[in-house]
């Protein structure tokens, strides 16, 4: 690790990419502790702080990474290359099991689909010169709209939104606004973002209904979403998707309250002075946001603007007391597993979602029924995690659990060989 790391920040990233992936992995989705799931529409969950904590956390690590904001031609074009990147590396999630090989099937056909996958890691997450970065970039999502939009029957309906679609958009409009603007000017973005999408949403109504609403089919976001994403959105709705378009637009502001924050702890205040300051504007954001609540819900899908000054105001309140611990106090004690976890995070959001896909694709008849089929990820938690376990929702965590600790097996290696994986 370099002298100029925020041990905190990556600490605190380690900590939401690992309950990221727990989440992300039960053993079935049908026996899940209800804090590990989403909220169902209204309302916030542990689960629906990873998001916004993820893109709070990239807002302030901006700062870290261009502490001279220095703009030039270079600088767009690395910053451009970056979002373009995780954008790509977002959408192949969605392209991986429709991916068709000369009529294969099968384990062969998987096999062909994780070598495509490794080449398109490489491609995205490899260590090239810059040109060649971003020419490989912009080939990987020229290729993926020619697939969606031409025609084939195997790519009709694959998602293009997506997590890491959208941290690729805030990540770039963040960083071009820390670049040319002062952070009044950045302030003033975040707020102006947050009051427009309020009106917005609550005051324009769909078209077709004659009241605005904020049910999950019928509000102007799903509208737009439908108009402008037909047939690439969320496959379990169909009519919209909890990435959309018109939802991605607070999530910049989400991005620029961690802007604002990294710029507090890179400014020459006395580091306790930091931590207090940042205590009193964690707590300002999550009453701000829990008071917005009443006329405006706190809403994940929707990412509502009370959703954004809430879960800000959580992770900067953490973030504060994260930094007082490991950066102020020097107690490290017990945050080795959470920081290699956070060095490395893309190749985590790449694999960690992939891995299970590929499992889903092998399948062999049951041993317990063998007129039927099941999956080697079903085999893995059926036979291999939930005999052991009275409750299920237990044994679904468990399995999760054991997921994450081969995941710590492979990031400690990786720590250990100062192996970073970065777009």
């Amino acid at each position: 690790m370099t002298k100029d790391r925020l041990i905190s920040l990556d600490v605190f990233r380690g900590l939401t990419i690992l309950l990221m992936t727990i989440v992300n992995n039960p053993g079935s989705w049908a026996t899940v502790y209800p804090p590990l799931l989403h909220s169902e529409w209204h309302g916030c969950t542990p689960t629906d702080l990873v998001f916004p904590f993820f893109i709070f956390i990239m807002g302030v690590a901006i700062s870290f990474a261009m502490p001279t904001k220095t703009y030039d031609s270079t600088t767009f074009n690395k910053i451009l290359t970056r979002s373009l990147r995780m954008f790509c590396l977002g959408v192949f999630f969605n392209f991986f099991e429709k991916i068709q090989l000369f009529g294969l099937e099968g384990i062969p056909l998987v096999i062909g689909r994780l070598i495509i996958t490794a080449g398109a890691g490489y491609a995205l997450m490899g260590n090239f010169n810059a040109k060649l970065k971003t020419y490989l970039a912009v080939a990987v999502f020229v290729i993926y709209l020619i697939l969606a939009y031409s025609g084939i029957e195997a790519y009709k309906i694959v998602r293009l939104p997506g997590v890491l679609q959208r941290i690729g958009i805030v990540y770039f409009i963040a960083s071009l606004l820390y670049l040319k603007t002062n952070q009044k000017t950045q302030l003033l973005v975040a707020i102006g973002i947050l009051l427009s999408y309020w009106a917005i949403i609550t005051l324009v109504p769909a078209p077709g209904f004659e009241i605005t609403n904020l049910e999950k089919a019928t509000n102007l976001a799903a509208w737009v979403d439908s108009a402008l994403l037909k047939g690439h959105m969320w496959e379990v709705t169909k009519t919209w998707d909890p990435e959309g378009i018109l939802s991605t637009i607070p999530a910049i502001a989400t991005g620029l309250i961690g802007l604002l924050i990294g710029q507090l702890l890179n400014s020459p205040l006395l580091k306790l002075e930091k931590v207090k300051k940042m205590a009193v504007i964690g707590i300002a954001l999550i009453l701000s946001g829990q008071l917005w609540n009443i006329i405006f819900p706190i809403n994940k899908a929707l990412w509502t603007s009370s959703y954004v000054l809430y879960t800000a105001g959580l992770a900067t309140f953490f973030l504060a007391i994260l930094y007082y611990c490991i950066d102020i106090a020097d107690y490290k004690k017990g945050t080795k597993l959470f920081l290699i976890w956070g060095v490395n995070p893309m190749i985590v959001f790449f694999l960690s979602e992939i891995i299970p896909q590929a499992m889903v694709m092998i399948s062999f008849p049951n041993p317990k029924i063998p007129t039927q089929q099941i999956n080697l990820l079903d085999y893995s938690y059926a036979f291999g995690v939930q005999p052991f376990f009275n409750n299920p929702m237990t044994a679904s965590l468990v399995f999760a659990i054991l997921y994450v600790g081969l995941w710590s097996i492979f990031l400690g290696y990786f720590y250990k060989k100062k192996m970073f994986f970065k777009v």
